[in-house]
Formats: structure tokens, C-alpha cells, sequence
């Protein structure tokens, strides 16, 4: 089982970013491989150009993760209602993968993730991304997770989870994705 994660922001080390490496590391505990593409690899990807058939070494990584991938977990700040820049960039370039026998996020389970400073913008930053992953054929998982960063403080020090309602969302974000994908492959 492969999981990929996409996701965060410039900042190594945002809120985003260590939300969706929790569930990759519940992922990998349980057995899967994972691979994470964090906000400063996203920044690597030019804006994409769908008239534009070439593509630079990290499109290309992101694109074959993507495409081999049994689930995927998607991280990202809420901006102004809808996700950051850098994570739509990289979303789009997933239209690499509309000749794939498994199109865009066809037959993938799709665990969202939102850090926004605000309860409204978490919502809405999360129903804008699940009508992305819905609209790119994908399954996006019955949890979702919102943190509101104006409220809460998710992470210790050390960037650990301290907070176990959050902890607990991430291990059932987790679990979700994992059940969904076993299924798809028969297992």
C-alpha cells in the first residue's frame, strides 16, 4: 500500500505540513509506504501549463507518486476560502494523469486536511477541497480535519501532537484512508 502526501506551506515545519505527515507516519505504522511532497518541493513546481508537455524532475516525482499511489492525504492553509496557491498548483498538475487507466484520483481514498486561522475558513477551505477531489474522481475520506490555529495548539515543541482530540482525528483519518484503499485493491 502506497500513500502520498501533499501539502503545507512555505514555512518547513507549518501546521499543514506536520498534520499530513502525522497521518502518513499512522500510514506507515500500519504498514504503508508513504512519500511526502511538503511546501518547499511544491515550490519547486513551475505554475502549471497544461499546453506545456515538459516537465522538470519534481513534477515528474510528484506525478508518478500520484499515479501509483493507493491513497493520498492533501494538506493545506485556508486562504480566503480555498486552498493555498502552492497546493492548487500541484493538484493541477495532476491533469498528467487523465489517459491513465486510473484518471486523477480515480479509485483513491483522499484524506483533507485544513489549518486556518479561523473555525469559517476551515470549513469552507475543506468543502472547497473535497469538491476538488470529488471532481477529480477521487473518494475523499467521511473525516476531515480542520484546526482552527487561532485557537488551538496542536504540536508540543518537538512537533509532536499534544492535543488528543486532534491525535485521535489523525489516526481515524488514517485508518480511513488505509480501509478505503484495501478495499479497492481486494484485500
Amino acid at each position: 500500500m502506497r500513500v502520498v502526501g501533499i501539502g503545507g506551506t512555505l514555512r518547513p515545519g507549518s501546521s499543514s505540513e506536520l498534520l499530513v505527515r502525522a497521518v502518513l507516519a499512522r500510514c506507515a505504522a500500519r504498514g504503508a509506504e508513504t512519500v511526502m511532497f511538503d511546501g518547499p518541493t511544491l515550490a519547486k513546481l513551475p505554475h502549471f501549463d497544461p499546453a506545456t508537455e515538459t516537465r522538470n524532475e519534481t513534477e515528474r516525482m510528484l506525478v508518478d507518486a500520484v499515479r501509483t499511489a493507493d491513497g493520498i492525504v492533501i494538506g493545506s492553509p485556508g486562504y480566503h476560502g480555498g486552498a493555498s496557491g502552492l497546493v492548487k498548483n500541484a493538484i493541477d498538475l495532476l491533469e498528467d494523469l487523465r489517459d491513465d487507466a486510473r484518471p486523477y484520483f480515480d479509485q483513491r481514498a483522499v484524506g483533507l486536511i485544513v489549518s486556518a486561522a479561523g473555525w469559517q475558513a476551515g470549513g469552507v477551505t475543506l468543502s472547497a477541497l473535497r469538491s476538488i477531489v470529488h471532481a477529480m474522481r477521487g473518494w475523499p475520506t467521511p473525516i476531515g480535519i480542520a484546526i482552527n490555529s487561532a485557537e488551538q495548539r496542536p504540536f508540543d515543541a518537538d512537533s509532536k501532537i499534544a492535543d488528543p482530540a486532534i491525535a485521535k482525528l489523525v489516526n481515524a483519518q488514517a485508518d480511513q484512508v488505509l480501509h478505503m484503499a484495501s478495499l479497492v485493491q481486494g484485500t
